[in-house]
């Protein structure tokens, strides 16, 4: 198996544009690629481009009516059928839809396809994650499922237990309504409550149908949760599953999108706090995934200060080559940040917040507190299925 990571990586994905203003601003992505490229993580990495995910790849997961429907939309955005979720204002249908978005499946397939066979030991798609498209239909900006399409790749190429981890601000639910049913998928997701956003799914209750009991697990977070209660909640919930389920390979989504400045949720979650359940992240591929490890992009629309950070440190965490949080951003990046979107760029790769602290649920735990509850109603909910104490 190689010691190196992939960067998967094709400029054209920065046509998944939904318009001017739509806040899924590729911008988000060319800004990444640029700062990975400042901080010369180039060289740690093997950059790759992957093929688009063919119609027999992406029936995987989707139906072929709906495929077929973007293909439609795809020629004559005029033509979308809503009763897909295209031409909708989540998904506005746009011409060449189809192509860039089985463009960013196969980059998600593609990374998959390099961990399990050896050929890298980590893989990084930063432009996917797009975890809210269901089978027969779009949803919350996503079109195709990459990251359900590179599990469903990994079964086919003979993985028999698959974890995915999501920690995302929304649930994501298209990867857990993909693998509701397979039990050699275990699907762990931290997101906001389901009260107070997007998609309204992903209660504790939710996990799993009757052939896959505890196969499908949610955390549901108050709005407001901060560093100390987001790192609780997924060290609370997430090492414990891991290491009874030992996944041959480790899949993991990392929207942005938790960020305090976030314009579209309630959480209050810090740079650093992310970049710090990254290299949890990687550290659980290690100890219980031989270290194969894919690593996804998701949601994040604060797409000047955040998104790009957060996934250059991500890219960072892969390459085995981390960014110290204290590390002045390069002012070239910064002058282009400008030239391109007349934002002022950060100076920094940290939110002022590191190191974070935070408490391990062996500390014991407040049934007054709202963050506790919520950790105690997804282990309740799942842990006894999966025989381990609550």
């Amino acid at each position: 198996m190689s010691g190196r990571a992939q960067l998967m990586w094709d400029e054209a994905v920065t046509g998944y544009d939904f318009g001017p203003d739509h806040p899924m601003d590729p911008v988000r992505l060319a800004l990444t690629r640029r700062l990975v490229d400042a901080f010369g993580l180039d060289r740690e990495v093997d950059v790759v481009s992957a093929k688009a995910a063919g119609d027999s790849t992406l029936r995987l997961v989707h139906r072929e009516d709906y495929i077929e429907a973007v293909k439609a939309a795809s020629v004559d955005p005029r033509a979308a059928d809503g009763a897909y979720g295209l031409g909708t204002m989540d998904d506005p249908a746009f011409a060449g839809m189809h192509e860039v978005s089985a463009l960013i499946a196969g980059q998600s397939v593609g990374a998959a396809e390099a961990v399990w066979r050896g050929e890298a030991l980590h893989a990084v798609n930063f432009a996917g994650g797009l975890h809210h498209a269901m089978p027969g239909g779009a949803s919350g900006f996503c079109i195709y499922n990459d990251a359900s399409l590179a599990i469903a790749r990994l079964l086919e190429l003979g993985a028999e237990r698959v974890v995915y981890v999501d920690v995302d601000v929304h649930h994501g639910d298209g990867v857990q309504a993909a693998f509701w049913e397979d039990p050699r998928v275990l699907t762990v997701s931290l997101h906001e409550h389901p009260r107070t956003l997007f998609p309204q799914t992903g209660w504790p209750e939710e996990t799993g149908a009757a052939s896959a009991e505890g196969s499908a697990v949610n955390v549901a977070l108050p709005a407001g949760t901060g560093d100390a209660g987001w790192l609780r909640a997924f060290h609370s919930v997430v090492p414990e599953l891991v290491a009874d389920f030992r996944p041959q390979v480790l899949v993991t989504q990392h929207g942005a999108d938790t960020h305090f400045e976030d314009p579209l949720a309630h959480l209050a979650v810090s740079l650093d706090a992310q970049r710090a359940v990254q290299v949890a992240c990687h550290e659980l591929a290690h100890e219980y995934a031989e270290g194969r490890w894919v690593a996804l992009g998701g949601g994040g629309y604060a797409v000047v200060d955040v998104v790009p950070r957060s996934w250059t440190h991500l890219v960072a965490v892969a390459a085995g080559r981390e960014i110290a949080p204290e590390t002045v951003v390069p002012e070239g990046w910064r002058q282009e940040v400008f030239a391109r979107t007349r934002q002022l760029a950060p100076a920094r790769m940290t939110d002022g917040r590191w190191p974070v602290s935070w408490k391990g649920w062996e500390s014991g735990y407040d049934p007054a507190d709202r963050l506790d509850q919520a950790v105690l109603a997804a282990r309740r909910a799942v842990f006894p299925l999966r025989g381990l104490l609550a």
